[in-house]
């Protein structure tokens, strides 16, 4: 009854907090990038810590008074350690620091948000070259996931300057589903509601298109697991909105999966056969079950590994299946691996076989020319103020 309130409810969601001698160290959530605030006991408004602009902080550490460490990543640069303390006007770099021979200093990161079937408007993160001309030619990749409360965070990728080298638009769209917003935001794409996180994907390809970052015939979409399940229920619903879809190790019979192994688990998330009303939300957007013979489905590539635990393979077996019975002159590919799994803890030389195939298959369908560009390594960049 004698408790005070120290950080109020506010948009963000928080994610860590670290106390120090004189206030309280808080690392907030707010759709998808971190902000980082100190609360000062002898002062009403946080200052706020200042880190990489669309970036990700973890592992809030105080050693020393209010001297805090932390990391600190985003979509262009690979993740450091600093230390900052009030006064400060930018943190100071450790030597923690990791550094990358790929260089994105030509890379801008954006966030634009688009408006979905309900009016619920989705944050996108475009990762694009500077100076990019919205002529729809651009060749573009859509990537969600939308599911478990799982949050899609900033984070860097070596792979993505092939990507861009060859031209092309990177976008991770931030989904009901996720978590990102809270609870709530997760809430409203589960069970009986997950056809939300489908129609907010959607909404990003129409945002991305009547924009014109890109256009159908230069757009590909990609997912993995639950993203699997989005990147079926995309192409059976809106088949004219991409060129290619890559999917890996991805659920596609909703009225079979919980008989599976690891099934049951995915229960909470999804729902029940044996509830009524949730057997009837799979079963309109199960895409298994929403195959139509005779439509012509974007050429997809789907990834499965025949040892994961987590996901049967038998389920994009089976969808590639139907997808080719529906379609006999369509692309519809399958990759299977017998040295991997769900994904977690695959060899480098795998991972790197996959990501070929990955980008030979989208410089294939979306008519890519690559060049290879050699980088030196780079030492480091100082934190920018």
């Amino acid at each position: 009854s004698q408790a005070k309130v120290v950080v109020a409810t506010g948009r963000g969601v928080i994610k860590n907090f670290e106390p120090a001698a004189r206030g309280l160290y808080v690392d907030e959530l707010e759709g998808g990038p971190s902000q980082l605030f100190f609360y000062r006991q002898d002062r009403r408004k946080p200052v706020a810590v200042p880190i990489l602009p669309i970036s990700s902080v973890g592992g809030l550490h105080c050693w020393n008074e209010d001297d805090v460490l932390f990391a600190n990543s985003s979509f262009l640069k690979p993740n450091g350690w600093y230390e900052w303390r009030p006064g400060l006007k930018s943190p100071r770099p450790t030597a923690l620091i990791t550094s990358s021979p790929a260089n994105f200093d030509d890379i801008e990161v954006v966030r634009e948000f688009a408006t979905s079937k309900d009016g619920t408007k989705v944050p996108l993160n475009i990762m694009r070259k500077k100076g990019l001309k919205l002529d729809g030619n651009n060749p573009t990749v859509l990537y969600g996931y939308g599911g478990y409360g799982i949050n899609l965070t900033p984070g860097f990728s070596a792979t993505r300057r092939i990507w861009f080298d060859a031209g092309g638009v990177y976008v991770i769209a931030n989904l009901r589903g996720g978590g990102e917003f809270g609870e709530e935001w997760h809430l409203a794409g589960n069970l009986t509601k997950k056809q939300n996180v489908f129609d907010d994907f959607i909404a990003c390809a129409e945002y991305l298109i009547k924009r014109k970052y890109t256009r159908p015939a230069k757009l590909a979409v990609a997912g993995g697991s639950n993203g699997g399940l989005l990147m079926g229920a995309f192409l059976t619903q809106r088949p004219d909105l991409a060129r290619a879809v890559v999917s890996r190790v991805g659920i596609y019979d909703m009225l079979r999966v919980e008989l599976d192994p690891n099934g049951a688990f995915n229960v909470t998330e999804f729902g029940t056969v044996k509830n009524e009303d949730q057997f009837r939300a799979m079963y309109a957007y199960s895409p298994y079950h929403n195959v139509k013979d005779g439509v012509k489905y974007p050429a997809t590539l789907m990834l499965t590994g025949a040892n994961d635990p987590r996901v049967d393979p038998m389920q994009s077996r089976k969808m590639i299946a139907r997808l080719q019975a529906a379609n006999p002159g369509g692309t519809y590919l399958l990759r299977t691996s017998s040295n991997s799994g769900h994904g977690v803890g695959a060899s480098l030389s795998e991972r790197v076989e996959q990501d070929v195939d990955r980008f030979a298959f989208l410089f294939h369908e979306l008519g890519v020319t690559y060049k290879p560009v050699k980088y030196a390594a780079r030492r480091p960049a100082p934190f920018p103020c």
